[in-house]
């Protein structure tokens, strides 16, 4: 072995494998969204697995370097596996997601999670014991621990690099399937110097890599995309539906539906949260105005249907995701015009920085991501922002999905929010209480002077009611500790919506 393929080739060898690594963790959380959603349950997965896989290649590569007459030759070869094994991990993730349906919500993304990437990460961490080896035995005594100390930092800087390079660039301009081919390409590039090949040899990996995705590519569905783009944030898919006879399109981020359009109607709100929301606003501003602040765009659907109904509205919308906003003006037939401001930040940041006099009628969030919730924006420090920019008679709306029995998130954001309002009002569809149905949508408004009504009836679109479930008797049900004040230093939605997550039959 000579000594540039352990002194220049191994560490620069160390430093980009450890980025392609890392990197496909990052698309590891992307490519598992359409599937299982994205949350805490679903990030710490992927990582156990990750580092599972890395801890093991360690193992099996340090006994390896021990016992190998040729770690050069060794490392190239494993170089390779690693490139097989990343560019077939989404293949191998689509063919097992329908395999693991019904399963635990738990194990199914464990599984997912070990069947697509746990591989890759093995072939990955036995590369840097081998290459540390290669490195310490080609230097003098005197300075091995230098080099020790090098061969660590590569390692760890490689992580770094990977993890911003896909987390910022890559998947938000090439997606998923383009990331992982990336990350296949790279690690094919690095073998052939090891291998002993040196001219054209990363040419020629480069190539066979090249030939290799087409020909996977050939595969029915193999490098297909649920997507129709991948952002920076989401996955977005939008699907062509029939509603009550009449032509909608279905807004999807990650695996979620987020809002449902009427072509040809868009004061027609087809999800029963939003059509609450609406009667209560029609009800209490009947005139041509309204001033609206909507933390979270998505689909646009209610922003679209107010700026119908009101020829006078001035509305706001703060959603996070350009693309989204995109998509909704391309394919959902939402045409903004001079009433409407877009604002593509955080919803509380986009609250905070608007001018000291800015004040709303309704200020609407609808930015929790099923059971994946901002915490910074459920609790007490974000409620006092809201309440101090509603005008008198205003109100704030806000929609939750809990258990319909013992729902301690919803309990826990309609008793946190009574520190700054004097009226807070659990709402529910009533068809999902004669449904008998564990998994809800609550509905919670809350104002300085209450809504007045036990019972909302619809007076336009699809017959709905829905009912005013006594926010005392529920918390007195509940059992001691259930219920938490949730702050800045202390919001608990993942434990709070555990019990729902973690069933199978609540969590699809």
């Amino acid at each position: 072995m000579t000594d540039w393929r352990a002194q220049t080739w191994g560490p620069l060898t160390l430093l980009l494998s450890s980025a392609a690594s890392m990197a496909l963790e990052i698309v590891a959380g992307r490519a598992l969204a359409p599937y299982v959603g994205m949350s805490l349950y679903t990030w710490t997965t992927i990582i156990a697995v990750v580092l599972t896989g890395l801890t093991l290649g360690h193992w099996i590569g340090g006994r390896a370097a021990d016992r190998t007459a040729a770690p050069a030759r060794l490392a190239g070869m494993i170089l390779i596996v690693a490139a097989v094994l990343s560019a077939v991990s989404l293949p191998l993730l689509r063919l097992a997601a329908p395999m693991a349906d019904g399963a635990d919500p738990l194990m199914r993304i464990g599984a997912l999670s070990m069947a697509a990437f746990f591989l890759p990460s093995l072939a990955a961490g036995t590369l840097s014991p081998i290459l540390t080896k290669m490195a310490l035995d080609a230097a003098p005594p005197e300075r091995r621990g230098a080099v020790l100390g090098s061969m660590f930092a590569l390692g760890a800087g490689g992580a770094i690099v990977g993890t911003l390079a896909a987390g910022l660039v890559l998947i938000a301009w090439v997606g998923a399937a383009g990331s992982v081919l990336i990350v296949a390409a790279t690690y094919a590039a690095l073998a052939p110097p090891l291998l002993g090949v040196r001219r054209g040899g990363a040419l020629l990996a480069l190539i066979g890599v090249g030939a290799g995705a087409l020909a996977l590519r050939g595969m029915p569905d193999a490098f297909a995309s649920p997507c129709l783009e991948e952002s920076g944030y989401y996955c977005i898919r939008v699907d062509d539906t029939e509603m009550f006879g009449r032509q909608a399109r279905v807004m999807a981020l990650d695996h979620l539906a987020h809002g449902v359009n009427d072509r040809d109607e868009p004061r027609l709100l087809l999800s029963p949260y939003l059509a609450l929301v609406d009667e209560a606003a029609r009800a209490r501003f009947p005139g041509p105005g309204i001033n609206a602040f909507f933390i979270g765009g998505g689909a646009y659907t209610l922003p679209r249907a107010w700026a119908a109904q009101y020829p006078e509205a001035v509305l706001t919308v703060a959603e996070i995701d350009p693309a989204v906003t995109r998509i909704a003006q391309s394919r959902l037939w939402f045409a903004p015009d001079a009433r409407t401001t877009i604002v593509h930040l955080d919803g509380r940041r986009a609250l905070e920085t608007l001018p000291e006099g800015a004040r709303f009628d309704v200020i609407f969030g609808d930015a929790f991501h099923d059971v994946s919730v901002p915490q910074h924006l459920v609790s007490d420090e974000f409620h006092a922002a809201v309440a101090a920019r509603l005008r008198p008679g205003g109100f704030y709306a806000v929609n939750a999905v809990d258990r319909l029995r013992e729902p301690r998130f919803a309990l826990s954001l309609a008793s946190t929010l009574r520190t700054r309002f004097q009226h807070v009002e659990l709402w529910l569809d009533a068809s999902e209480l004669r449904g008998g149905e564990a998994r809800a949508t609550w509905i919670i408004l809350a104002s300085q002077d209450g809504m007045g009504r036990t019972e909302w009836r619809s007076t336009r679109g699809v017959a709905r009611v829905w009912v005013n479930i006594a926010l005392d008797g529920m918390l007195t049900q509940m059992p001691e500790g259930a219920v938490v004040q949730l702050s800045d230093d202390f919001a608990p939605v993942d434990r709070l919506l555990a019990p729902m997550l973690l069933d199978a039959k609540l969590s699809e």
